[in-house]
Parts: structure tokens; C-alpha cells; sequence
């Protein structure tokens, strides 16, 4: 499901003489040409359990063991070529297959599988790619800019955190970017299919373990930068560079960037491709969002464009970052050459903004509004509690929420006090603990919101419950029909991680039975994007 039906294989030599050129700079094979070299390959895996007949499999060294050591199931499962470092030859016994062995393999996965899928072969009709990275509205730009490509007549493909689309079939995901073979494999299996325009989410852990290394973006999209994932990239600097190694000529042709942070703004002046400017605050850039009229629950805005061009939008989620999440897609697929007349045509005719995004502000309940969001990280979290908080609304903001255990412990207390300033009732629970213990993570969240209600004399109601369950209970139980409750962080997820063990846990699925349970009335289907 995530490769081409068809491949033309190429010979062992050939990835050979790949290798030896590519080692240049980065590689080298330092085993000598086995003698039989008409074995074909077809394939490329990094994961014994993914092989197929026909593959090379690379044996990597990983955080607990090495890939060579699984080369035995990985030749059971058909590979026809072992590549490994020093290391995974050391812990090789007979194969029954040729080993080639090299240096600084990582760097060397993503052109090899390229070469191998022929996923972006040159001068071949080939889907055209867009890659959107940020800290927020990856997901939601992705399926935002799905919607309006399809809405083009496209036949599209998408890669994200949520699914993967090669035209109408879905396969769950695992990972925000899978690895660097499965890309490859999507590709090719996308161009085989004939689409047209392919949308990928495109993480920092993406770029820093090389998954896309080889995938060359027609256009490349950035939101924003905020505070999340210190625990790979130890500061923001680091982080920054991460994403902004997107934006290189070897990864893209050209970029749309959101420039309303510090961090857009100095991305535009850094990257050396054609930039596209984007902002909604009011800085000065290529195309700015002067005019934004709410209408129920969204917004309608007008985005205005260089030599006059104005594109007229609609999209029915709350927040000024779902604006800026629908101007990001849109003009990103003018970027791509579609001319603006031709967009206008599609934003009247077929409103492609009001696509439904799985766990973004999913409405599950009116009456009280009771709604799940992926909010994840303190930025995310202070701007979705503010887009739930209307002006016309005097009923209380209920929120749940908790940290996700081994993963960026300075965001725990921030996301505590913004919880605390912009809600009137904050219950603080369990997200995924990992192998953490769940009560001290809920302990610093805990700690952040009750400092910030002291400090700042505030006067929301603090409570720390667990199981996740019996908090969205909690608050459902309290509710009012004028209330909004909010249940943020873990979005469209279906399984808690604790002590390394998945078990169910949907908070769709949970705070649906507790409205029902307390006589409220559930939404059904109906959903608005974030």
C-alpha cells in the first residue's frame, strides 16, 4: 500500500556505482562488487518487517539495536541486497545474499530509494508537490490546500499526520512524515496512479532524520514557529534551522512564507529560493489580509496580492489562525501557477475551505459546546482557548488538557498558565505519559496554572483529575448548555501510550458518551477545522 504495483528493477552495480559516486561527500562502498552483479532490486526498506521481494534492505544502526541484526528475517522476506555500515557487517553471518557495506548510510537512504522507486524521475509527468512545515496548522493547511487542489480538478495525494491519501484510498499514519523509503514508495505509487498534485506535512524530526532527503517540493509552505520539540532540538535556534533546511534549493523551488513571527520573517530574508510573503497582522509583505468580516462560527477575509490581485475567501472555523491557514493554501497553489481568476472560480463555486479536518476544533456537542482540538503546545493552546471565548458568549470556557510525558518538559507549566488566564475552569489530566509518571507531569502542568492564579488574582476554578476519561466526565458533569468545553491535546488519536502499552482512548468517543450520559444532546458528524 505504500509503493508502486510496478518497478523497473535496477541491477546491484548500478546501486553500487550510485554509492560510490554519491560518497563524494557523504558515502563509500567499501566492500568489494560481489561477482554476481545481475541481482535486480526493486525496493528499498529500512524495516525488516516492511520488506517486500525484490528490496535492499538497510541495516542502520538505532537507538537500542542494529538493523543488521535483523537482516536474516529481512532476506526470509525476500530482500535481495543487504546495505550496512562496519558495524551491522560485524554482526552479519552468511546472508545467502550480496553485503555491500559504506559509510554515513543515513544521508545516503533517501537518494537511494529516489534512484530505486524512480519516485521524481525528470521529465516524466509526475504529481506536483507541496510540503507545508511549521509548529501549528501543518494538518490543517495540508487538508485546506487538499480540498482546494481537488476542488481544481486535481487528483490528489496527501501525506500527514492523520492519513495518507494516494487518491481516494486512505492508510492510517503512524508517523507526521513516514521514512524516507515510504516516501519514495508514495511518490512512485502516485505518479503509477496518474494524480496530479500531492500535499505532504513535512516535521522537524522529518528533516532532522532525513526522511525527506531526496523529495524535491514544487512549492513549500511555512506557518509559524513556537515553543515544542526542545527535547530533539534542545533551544529554538536549533529548531529553526531544522525547518528552515526545508527551504534549501536542494528540498524546494520556491516558498510561501507566514511572516506575522520573528522567525518567518527572518526565514524570507534568509532562504536563497524565490520567497512569497504572507501576513494577517499587518506587517508588510507580498499578499496581507487588510479585510476579515465574522460570519457564524468563521470568517469571511480578502486577501490581497501583488499588482492588485485580490482573492475573496471563505472558511467557517473560528481564529484568526484558521484565516491564516486557508491564505497560506491558497496562496501557495497560485505559487504553483495556477492564476488567481482561476482560484476565485473555485472559492464561489465549490467552497473548499469548509473541508472537515479529524480532530481540529471537531465539534461534538452544541449545548453545551463541546469541542476536541490537538492543541499540543503552549501556542496552540492560548490561541485555540481564545477562538472558543466569543464576545457575544457569557457562558463559561471549560478546558482539559494535559502534557505528553518524555517530550518538551519546559512547555509544562507555560501551557498550565495559559490555561489559567483563558479559561474559567481548567482541569488538568493525563495526555500520553510514555513511560513518565502520568502524576508527576499532571503535577508541573498543575503547578503552572496555580501560580499564574495567584500571581494574576485570578479567579478560575483548578482541578486535577485522572483517568483522561474521568476528567472529560468532570467537566461534562459541570457544564451548563452556555458553557464550551474544550478538550485539547490530543486531537484526532485513538490510543494513550503508558508504560509502553497503547490503550483505547478517543476523546471524541468519550466526551460524546458523557453528554449523553448527562442529558445533553451530541453533535453527531458536524465538525469545524482548525
Amino acid at each position: 500500500m505504500m509503493r508502486p504495483a510496478n518497478v523497473a528493477s535496477v541491477s546491484i552495480s548500478t546501486v553500487v556505482e550510485f554509492l560510490q559516486a554519491f560518497g563524494a561527500a557523504h558515502a563509500a562502498v567499501t566492500s568489494p562488487l560481489p561477482e554476481d552483479t545481475d541481482v535486480a532490486v526493486s525496493g528499498v526498506s529500512i524495516d525488516s518487517r516492511t520488506v517486500q521481494p525484490g528490496d535492499l534492505y538497510i541495516g542502520l544502526p538505532g537507538a537500542r539495536s542494529h538493523g543488521a541484526e535483523f537482516a536474516p528475517q529481512a532476506v526470509e522476506a525476500g530482500a535481495t541486497v543487504v546495505l550496512t555500515d562496519d558495524a551491522g557487517a560485524r554482526r552479519l553471518g552468511e546472508c545467502g545474499v550480496p553485503v555491500l557495506v559504506g559509510t554515513s548510510l543515513r544521508s545516503a537512504v533517501g537518494p537511494l530509494s529516489r534512484l530505486i522507486f524512480q519516485s521524481q524521475p525528470a521529465g516524466v509527468q509526475r504529481p506536483k508537490l507541496f510540503g507545508i512545515t511549521g509548529t501549528n496548522g501543518k494538518t490543517t493547511s495540508t487538508y485546506l490546500l487538499d480540498s482546494l487542489l481537488r476542488a481544481l480538478e486535481n487528483d490528489t495525494g496527501l501525506i500527514g499526520t492523520i492519513e495518507i491519501l494516494a487518491g481516494e484510498e486512505s492508510i492510517p499514519s503512524q508517523l507526521t512524515t513516514p521514512e524516507s523509503p515510504q516516501i519514495h514508495g508514495l511518490l512512485a505509487l502516485m505518479r503509477e496512479r496518474g494524480l496530479s498534485a500531492a500535499s505532504m506535512e513535512v516535521s522537524s524530526h522529518a528533516i532532522t532524520y532525513r526522511r525527506v532527503d531526496g523529495v524535491k517540493f514544487d512549492v513549500a509552505g511555512f506557518t509559524n514557529l513556537t515553543q515544542d520539540h526542545l527535547d530533539l532540538h534542545g533551544d529554538m535556534e536549533d529548531y529553526y534551522q531544522a525547518k528552515a533546511a526545508l527551504f534549501s534549493r536542494e528540498r524546494a523551488r520556491r516558498a510561501v512564507v507566514a511572516v506575522d513571527d520573528e522567525w518567518g520573517r527572518r526565514l524570507a530574508s534568509e532562504t536563497m529560493i524565490p520567497v512569497t510573503t504572507l501576513s494577517g497582522s499587518g506587517m508588510s509583505a507580498d499578499w496581507t489580509i487588510p479585510e476579515v468580516q465574522p460570519v457564524g462560527t468563521g470568517n469571511r477575509f480578502v486577501l490581497h496580492g501583488p499588482h492588485g490581485v485580490r482573492l475573496q475567501c471563505h472558511i467557517p472555523a473560528p481564529g484568526a489562525f484558521n484565516v491564516m491557514n486557508a491564505a497560506l493554501a491558497a496562496v501557495m497553489v497560485h505559487e504553483s501557477g495556477v492564476p488567481a481568476g482561476r482560484i476565485q472560480e473555485v472559492l464561489d463555486a465549490a467552497d473548499p475551505f469548509s473541508v472537515q479536518v479529524p480532530g481540529r476544533m471537531e465539534v461534538v456537542g452544541s449545548a453545551p459546546a463541546a469541542i476536541v482540538d490537538f492543541a499540543h503546545n503552549s501556542d496552540a493552546l492560548e490561541r485555540t482557548l481564545q477562538s472558543v471565548r466569543t464576545p457575544q458568549e457569557s457562558g463559561r470556557v471549560i478546558v482539559v488538557f494535559g502534557a505528553t510525558g518524555e517530550r518538551d518538559q519546559g512547555k509544562r507549566t507555560v501551557m498550565g498558565a495559559i490555561a489559567a488566564r483563558n479559561a474559567d475552569v481548567v482541569i488538568v489530566t493525563d495526555d500520553d505519559p510514555h513511560d513518565e509518571d502520568a502524576a508527576s507531569i499532571r503535577a508541573e502542568v498543575f503547578e503552572g496554572a496555580d501560580t499564574a492564579r495567584r500571581d494574576g488574582g485570578l479567579s478560575c476554578e483548578l482541578s486535577n483529575v485522572a483517568p483522561r476519561a474521568a476528567a472529560i466526565e468532570a467537566a461534562v458533569e459541570m457544564a451548563t448548555r452556555g458553557d464550551v468545553i474544550l478538550v485539547a491535546g490530543r486531537g484526532h488519536e485513538v490510543w494513550q501510550e503508558v508504560n509502553g502499552v497503547n490503550l483505547p482512548l478517543d476523546d471524541r468517543v468519550e466526551l460524546r458518551a458523557a453528554l449523553q450520559k448527562h442529558g445533553f444532546t451530541p453533535a453527531g458528524a458536524e465538525r469545524i477545522e482548525s
